[in-house]
């Protein structure tokens, strides 16, 4: 077997930088441990430069276990921007209190290489240890705060049901391999689509079934939703930052690829399944984020409703490729502005930690006043998150709207259905904006923001902006001008 190093650069790179972190935190001193941060964002840059180089092109290395592709390079284009950005929140953070940095960053970067090895995972194997590395090291800084109770809950939870939910799409994993005896994507979509022996098709559809419970769990679906209030809430607020933007991400990476390529053929069956999660899913979120007043858990909440929104391209998959091309490119959309949205939220939010410990909506009081910078940030991503134009989040509902639309059949219900919980969404996310601008603030000083902090606020407050104004902008961005399904 010949390996393309070159379609693997970005990874050998970034592995590198995760074991020089490791290296330069073990022999470095104490008041030198802030040096695992530059490493880390300078490795992360090679390997984005790395991925630079390969755009255009389209390669596959371990007998096609692993692709490079427009949709690979689209996400690991996407979650080396995001681990930057959250390496730059993070610095401020742990500096400030008494955390063993080279830890949190050795495993947040072994965390992101999951993450870009996602969406080149054309096999099976490859997708459930991709799947690995994004939620094995996120089990232990969830609980990084060791002397936080609330943190060492978060952790236990989100360890116990990870767990479970990666036995269960193990389970679901070798039941496909035991009727097709493929592990490779493709071909198992191609198994599929030929008549299965009597007795068979049943325990492809129970695969399927188990399959998709566990990537429920990590992308916060219903029912498996449940641990991500305490986990976000538990967590350090870079770490909320993370599982709420790359981690859902990777998943949802992982089930674009297993639903559109290797369960195509039976999308009759899972089609109505996929229907249901998004509709309990952006129901039951918006619904119990009324009733919130922290803003991290609102936040959670919030992810929650937005995984239901992203889950509704799912449901439209049909025998009309046109169709699935628009859901595919709808759902792919959404992810990537959802996470600009949040991630900018989340930079607003951890500006305000070292004031406001608490976190509570009402903290926030008087924020544009001031700090400007912020306060519009905030108000613009609240906004956004509602689906109001002119900004990005408008745009990513109005593709999956027109994509139902098209689809016929169940798919204009689930349009109406989006739009109402769209509506029900305002009124939390616009008592948050209502807060900044019109209640009056406690204290008239600003907040002691980091400049890395408000730097990333206003970045992601432009893009938001930028692509609500002039949506086409996604279309001058390679891989993004040429984005098709894998």
């Amino acid at each position: 077997m010949r390996i393309d190093y070159h379609a693997i650069l970005p990874e050998l790179i970034l592995s590198g930088t995760i074991l020089l972190v490791l290296v330069a935190d073990s022999f470095a001193r104490p008041r030198r441990k802030w040096v695992a941060m530059p490493l880390s964002f300078l490795g992360i840059l090679a390997a984005l430069i790395a991925v630079v180089t390969l755009i255009g092109s389209h390669r596959t290395t371990f007998n096609g276990m692993f692709v490079v592709d427009n949709f690979a390079l689209l996400f690991k284009v996407f979650f080396l921007s995001v681990a930057l950005l959250v390496l730059l929140v993070s610095l401020r953070y742990f500096n400030d209190g008494r955390w063993y940095q080279g830890e949190y960053y050795f495993l947040l970067l072994t965390s992101f290489l999951g993450c870009i090895l996602m969406p080149s995972s054309r096999d099976l194997l490859m997708l459930f240890i991709s799947l690995e590395l994004v939620s094995a090291p996120g089990f232990l800084i969830v609980a990084f705060r060791k002397s936080d109770p609330r943190s060492n809950e978060a952790g236990i939870k989100f360890f116990l049901f990870g767990v479970l939910s990666s036995a269960v799409m193990l389970y679901g994993m070798s039941l496909i391999y035991g009727v097709t005896g493929q592990t490779n994507l493709t071909e198992i979509g191609q198994s599929l689509s030929r008549t299965l022996p009597q007795g068979q098709e049943t325990v492809v559809l129970a695969a399927i079934l188990f399959i998709v419970a566990g990537f429920a769990f990590k992308v916060s679906a219903f029912p498996f939703q449940f641990w991500a209030p305490d986990t976000y809430e538990g967590a350090p607020v870079p770490v909320a930052a993370f599982l709420a933007t790359a981690s859902k991400a990777a998943g949802f990476a992982g089930l674009l690829q297993l639903m559109f390529v290797a369960f195509a053929a039976t999308a009759e069956f899972w089609t109505p399944i996929f229907a249901a999660l998004s509709v309990f899913t952006m129901t039951v979120g918006n619904l119990v984020a009324l009733q919130q007043r922290q803003i991290v858990r609102l936040l959670a909440y919030s992810s929650i409703a937005q995984a239901g929104y992203m889950l509704l391209p799912f449901a439209l998959v049909s025998g009309d490729q046109a169709v699935n091309r628009a859901a595919f490119a709808a759902a792919t959309t959404y992810i990537l502005i959802y996470a600009v949205m949040t991630l900018g939220a989340f930079a607003v939010v951890i500006a305000m930690t070292r004031e406001s410990p608490s976190l509570l909506i009402s903290d926030f009081a008087g924020l544009v006043r001031r700090a400007p910078v912020l306060g519009i940030g905030m108000i613009v991503f609240m906004v956004s998150l509602g689906g109001v134009p002119p900004t990005g989040g408008f745009w990513a509902k109005f593709f999956v709207f027109t994509a139902a639309i098209s689809r016929g059949g169940l798919g204009p219900w689930l349009a109406v259905i989006m739009v109402l919980n769209s509506v029900i969404s305002l009124y939390y996310y616009l008592r948050v904006a209502r807060e900044v601008v019109f209640v009056e603030p406690r204290v008239e000083r600003p907040p002691a923001s980091p400049a890395l902090v408000t730097g990333v606020a206003a970045l992601a407050t432009f893009a938001i902006l930028a692509i609500g104004i002039y949506p086409e902008l996604l279309a001058h961005f390679p891989p993004l001008s040429t984005l098709a399904g894998p």
